[in-house]
C-alpha cells in the first residue's frame, strides 16, 4: 500500500486509519439519528404548546371576566327579588347573556358538593361542625369558582366544617 506522497504504508497503519474511519462514520450516524430525534420531539412539544395556546388564551380574558359576573349577581341580590323593575331585569338578561358567552368560550361554574375538594376549592374559614353535619362538609359558599375547560380559573372560596 502506498500514501498519497507514494511512500509505502505498513499495513497494520492501514487498519488503524480504516477502523477509526468506520468508528467515526458510526458515531457520526449514532449523532444524525439523535439529531432525527431531537427534530421529532421539537415539532410535537411545539405543535402541544400551539394547540394549548389556542385552548387556554382566552384564559385571562375570561378570569377579568369573572368579576363582572359577580357584580351582576350582587346587583339582582341588591334589588330584593324585585323582577317587575326594569333596571333590575336589564342587569339579569346582561348577566344570564355573559353567563352564556363564557359557557361557549369554556368557562363553568364549579358545582360544590357537600365535602371540601382542595382541587378545586379554597378553604377561607373553618367553623366548628353544626348538629348533623359532616367534618370537612362546605358550610357556606363565599365565592363562586369558575373552570375553564379543564383548569381551574377561580377556585371557589368556602367555609368548612373543622375536622374532629
Amino acid at each position: 500500500m502506498t500514501d498519497e506522497a507514494g511512500d509505502e504504508v505498513p499495513e497494520a497503519a492501514e487498519d488503524d486509519s480504516k477502523e477509526n474511519l468506520e468508528a467515526k462514520v458510526a458515531e457520526l450516524e449514532k449523532e444524525l439519528q439523535y439529531s432525527a430525534a431531537e427534530m421529532v420531539n421539537v415539532r410535537q412539544r411545539a405543535a402541544r404548546e400551539r394547540s394549548e395556546a389556542m385552548r387556554y388564551g382566552g384564559m385571562s380574558m375570561a378570569l377579568r371576566m369573572l368579576p363582572l359576573l359577580d357584580s351582576l349577581e350582587k346587583a339582582l341580590e341588591a334589588a330584593n327579588g324585585d323582577d317587575s323593575d326594569a333596571l333590575s331585569e336589564g342587569v339579569r338578561l346582561t348577566l344570564e347573556g355573559a353567563k352564556a358567552a363564557l359557557e361557549i368560550e369554556g368557562v363553568s361554574r364549579i358545582k360544590v358538593e357537600s365535602s371540601f375538594d382542595p382541587t378545586t376549592m379554597e378553604a377561607i374559614a373553618t367553623v366548628p361542625a353544626p348538629e348533623g353535619c359532616e367534618p370537612d362538609s362546605v358550610i357556606e359558599v363565599v365565592e363562586v369558582g369558575y373552570m375553564y375547560h379543564d383548569r381551574v380559573l377561580r377556585a371557589a372560596r368556602v367555609i368548612v366544617a373543622e375536622g374532629e
